[in-house]
């Protein structure tokens, strides 16, 4: 047991800060005399300066308050800091107020009013941590975030049962979530991510979040998961859908990729999008004919849309390169004469991307004789 035991001048100090707070005026002072005991490790068990200096943090927040209610000019981030600091003093006050005393007796004098008091002020820790998130200061909208969360595993609040009657936990979660990923810190932003699942307004783009944190920490394994998930959900969110055919892809998991677009067209089957990324997987699968039957589907309805024009052309050559050039000569040309238009629509379409209709034509106008376009792509190309 650590028995506080103040000298005279402490007492002095002390006496004088009670002075302040009666009077009510100057209590920022009662608060930095409060602070300056403090320093001292040996008061710092002592409930006493606590409670002087809750009570003068509970002064300055109510007339701040007071002149906010009456809308007289005042410092909003004042106000929510004084919130802030009022629950930091109050919790430690509790913890000290627990001790048992010389008999192992437990009698608290703050908790309850000190709680109930708290818990009307508690909506501002929430509405302090959507303040910063509108101002652009993560940090501190993090830090409110965690406050209004944590009142729940404070033994000061441990009668109100916040975890299942708080309905505004989750969205505190979100916004806590949110704020880690707007700072690039994928452990803040995982640490309240199951809460924050349960805020179902919000919980798709907590999965987003989720996944970039696990990104950044290299979590391969974990990131996918989460990807898989917030696909499961929200199957036509492009984030997720885009992020796991590029991975299937990479990967050359093609039976994955096809299953993932399959999927989404389920949902939506007219999306040119859903449609060109299925013409691509069946490409990547040599499935070629059903590639340029996607892709005339898709030119059909946009004849505007340079890559279906990409993948049909590339799969007729494709196509090319698995006949014999002796024995089925004539088929050999006819695949070349129906690659031509797509790739030569593709230039007109795209006419940056040389490097990709280049080298196609080139082949095309070579295996087609046809020597005037020959020549001025053999230039381009030079």
């Amino acid at each position: 047991m650590i028995i506080p035991c103040l000298t005279a001048a402490q007492k002095k100090e002390l006496s004088q800060a009670r002075t302040i707070l009666k009077s009510k005026r100057g209590v920022e002072q009662a608060e930095q005399i409060a602070t300056k005991l403090l320093k001292d490790s040996a008061n710092r068990h002592d409930k006493r300066i606590y409670a002087v200096w809750y009570e003068s943090v509970l002064m300055q927040y109510q007339a701040v308050n007071e002149k906010l209610y009456m809308k007289q000019r005042q410092d909003t981030a004042q106000f929510f800091e004084l919130t802030r600091r009022l629950f930091s003093v109050a919790e430690t006050l509790d913890s000290l107020d627990m001790r048992p005393d010389r008999k192992g007796k437990v009698a608290p004098e703050y908790r309850k009013e000190n709680g109930a008091q708290l818990m009307k002020f508690r909506p501002n820790l929430f509405v302090g941590s959507t303040y910063y998130v509108r101002k652009g200061d993560f940090k501190r909208a993090y830090e409110f975030s965690e406050a209004y969360i944590d009142c729940a595993r404070q033994p000061l609040f441990a009668s109100y049962t916040l975890d299942s009657l708080d309905e505004r936990m989750p969205e505190a979660a979100y916004w806590a979530t949110y704020s880690g990923y707007r700072m690039n810190d994928p452990v803040l932003t995982l640490r309240y991510r199951k809460l924050a699942l349960r805020d179902t307004a919000r919980a798709e783009q907590t999965l987003q979040y989720m996944a970039e944190a696990r990104r950044l920490l290299s979590d391969d394994s974990l990131y996918m998961e989460t990807l898989i998930e917030g696909f499961r959900r929200y199957p036509t969110d492009n984030y997720f859908f885009t992020r796991l055919m590029d991975y299937f892809t990479a990967h050359g998991e093609n039976e994955k990729a096809l299953k993932v677009v399959d999927r989404v067209l389920e949902e939506n089957d007219t999306s040119l999008l859903y449609l060109y990324a299925k013409s691509t997987v069946l490409f990547n699968m040599e499935r070629y004919d059903e590639s340029i039957a996607l892709s005339d589907t898709i030119i059909s309805r946009n004849d505007s849309m340079p890559d279906p024009y990409y993948n049909a052309g590339t799969a007729y050559l494709n196509k090319a390169v698995r006949l014999h050039p002796l024995r089925e000569k004539k088929l050999l040309r006819q695949t070349y004469q129906k690659a031509r238009p797509y790739m030569e629509r593709y230039r007109q379409l795209a006419p940056e991307q040389k490097l990709k209709w280049g080298p196609a034509l080139y082949r095309i106008y070579l295996n087609l004789n046809m020597g005037r376009q020959f020549d001025e792509i053999d230039q381009l190309l030079k």
